[in-house]
C-alpha cells in the first residue's frame, strides 16, 4: 500500500497528559516521516482546539492509514470499526472496572464498556503498539495478533523548568529541621493505592523518622476515595504530615521532585508509569511495588518490592535514606533509566516500530 497520510484518533486531547503528549509527538513524527497528518477527537482542551477537528469529520481516502490511541472508552472506537482505510492503534491502557466497582460504580461501568470496544477492535487492526510488554499481554488476550512494544514518547526534561521558589523553600526547609520527605505522584483513585502509601508511611514515621512528611500529589479521579484517604490520615494521626496537592503547575511539580528525599508507588496498577521516570530523571531515588508495568519501568534502576507490606515499604524507604551507597547507585541507574526513556530514544523506538507496522499493509 502507498502510504500518504497516518491520521490519528484520540477519545480527548488534553494538555500537561502524557497520551496527549506523546500523540502530538506522533504528529511530529509521521510528518518528519513525510506522511500527512491530523488529529480527529472526539473532546479536546481548548488550548489544543485549533491543532485537531471533531472525528465525525473525517473523510479519509485512498492512502490513509488511521491510527487510534486507546485508553478509554469513546464512540470513536465504533466509528474506526467502520471505516475501510487500514487500522492501527497505540495502547496506552484500561484500568481494570473492578478496581472501581466499589468506589466509583459509574466509571467502573466506562472502563468495562472501554475493554469491549479495545476487543471489538482486535479483528480490526493491523498492527498494535503497547506502551509496554505488560499493555501487550493484555493485546494479546484480548485477541490481538500483531503487536509490538514501545514506550511512550515522553519528555520527562519538560518538567525541568525552574522549579517554584516557594515550594522548594517549604521542603527545603521541613528536611533541614523537621524529616525526609516522601513523594508520589499520580492522580487520587484506587487503583494507584495511595491508602497503602499512607499505612507505610505511618509506620515509616513511628520506627525510623517521626518528622517525615508524605506528599500526594495529582488531581482527583474519584472523590469518594479521596474522601476515604483523608479519613484514614485523620485516624492515623497524619492531618499534618501528609499533604494532598491536587493538580499542580509544571514548576510546582518540578519542586516537588526537587524537594522530596524518596518516590514511593504502591500502585496496582499501571500500564507504564510516567512519573517514575520524571523521577528518575530528577535524580530522586524510586521504591516502587512490581505491579503491572512498574517493575518494567523502573527496569531494575530502582528499589523493586514483591510485597507492599508497611513494614517491608518502611523498611525499604529507611534504607534508601540511610544507606549513601544504596541511594548514589539507585540515583545513577536512575539517571541511565530515564536517558534510554529520553524523548529521542523514544522517537527513534516508535518511529522503527510504526515503520514495522505500516510495512503490514
Amino acid at each position: 500500500m502507498n502510504v500518504t497520510a497516518v491520521d490519528q484518533f484520540i477519545p480527548s486531547l488534553a494538555v500537561h497528559d502524557a497520551i496527549g503528549a506523546h500523540t502530538l509527538q506522533l504528529q511530529s513524527l509521521a510528518m518528519e516521516m513525510g506522511f500527512a497528518s491530523h488529529l480527529y477527537v472526539q473532546n479536546v482542551a481548548p488550548q489544543l482546539a485549533s491543532r485537531a477537528r471533531h472525528y465525525t469529520a473525517y473523510r479519509g481516502g485512498r492512502g490513509h492509514v488511521l491510527l487510534y490511541q486507546a485508553s478509554i472508552g469513546s464512540p470513536v472506537a465504533d466509528f474506526l470499526v467502520g471505516r475501510p482505510e487500514p487500522l492501527l492503534l497505540s495502547y496506552h491502557n484500561i484500568t481494570p472496572a473492578h478496581m472501581l466497582e466499589h468506589w466509583e460504580p459509574a466509571v467502573s461501568a466506562e472502563l468495562d464498556d472501554a475493554r469491549s470496544e479495545l476487543a471489538r477492535l482486535a479483528r480490526r487492526t493491523t498492527h498494535a503498539i503497547a506502551d509496554s510488554g505488560f499493555n501487550e499481554a493484555e493485546l494479546r488476550g484480548l485477541g490481538y495478533t500483531s503487536t509490538s512494544v514501545s514506550p511512550p514518547m515522553i519528555d520527562p526534561a519538560a518538567i525541568s523548568m525552574a522549579p517554584d521558589a516557594a515550594t522548594v523553600d517549604w521542603l527545603d526547609h521541613w528536611r533541614r529541621t523537621r524529616g525526609s520527605v516522601l513523594l508520589f505522584v499520580g492522580r487520587i483513585i484506587p487503583n494507584k493505592a495511595q491508602h497503602d502509601l499512607v499505612r507505610a508511611f505511618a509506620l515509616y514515621r513511628a520506627l525510623y523518622d517521626p518528622g517525615a512528611r508524605l506528599c500526594l500529589v495529582g488531581g482527583v479521579s474519584s472523590p469518594r476515595y479521596l474522601a476515604a484517604l483523608r479519613a484514614q490520615v485523620q485516624d492515623l494521626g497524619l492531618t499534618d504530615v501528609v499533604d494532598f496537592t491536587g493538580g499542580v503547575s509544571g514548576p510546582e511539580l518540578a519542586a516537588y521532585y526537587r524537594g522530596a528525599d524518596v518516590f514511593v508507588c504502591l500502585s496496582d496498577h499501571e500500564g507504564f508509569c510516567v512519573p517514575v521516570v520524571e523521577a528518575m530523571h530528577h535524580r530522586l531515588p524510586v521504591v516502587g511495588f512490581d505491579a503491572g508495568a512498574v517493575g518494567e519501568t523502573m527496569g531494575g534502576a530502582g528499589l523493586t518490592l514483591r510485597s507492599k507490606s508497611p513494614a517491608l515499604v518502611a523498611t525499604a524507604v529507611n534504607r534508601v535514606l540511610t544507606d549513601s551507597r544504596l541511594r548514589e547507585s539507585l540515583i545513577a541507574a536512575g539517571s541511565r533509566r530515564a536517558m534510554s526513556l529520553s524523548l529521542d530514544a523514544g522517537r527513534s523506538s516508535y518511529r522503527s516500530e510504526l515503520e514495522k507496522a505500516l510495512s503490514l499493509l
